[in-house]
């Protein structure tokens, strides 16, 4: 009974956790056009990604008016990209 209490535990840790290092995300851009890729968050535009890539969030912060950005980088090789706008990237 312990262990099944401890695994159940564990498991709803790992649902409350943000969603860094989680390797199922994909970009969604409502607006169909390719996501910018900035320097910093709402920087300078240093790529674009299309939409349905997969990419790996390695970070996350906020920018000077709260919005919601994560550093992310490509699911396949781990190449860090830059920074995108929280609300594009899907993951699951």
């Amino acid at each position: 009974m312990r262990q099944i209490m401890l695994v159940s535990a564990v498991v709803l840790a790992g649902l409350a956790t943000p969603a860094l290092g989680q390797s199922r995300c994909k970009v969604m851009d409502p607006t169909g056009t390719p996501l910018n890729i900035r320097g910093a968050p709402n920087g300078e535009i240093i790529g674009k990604a299309t939409n349905g890539a997969m990419v790996t969030i390695i970070d996350r912060m906020s920018d000077n008016r709260g919005r919601p950005w994560v550093y992310v980088a490509h699911a396949g090789s781990g190449t860090p990209l830059g920074w995108v706008f929280r609300e594009f990237v899907a993951c699951y």
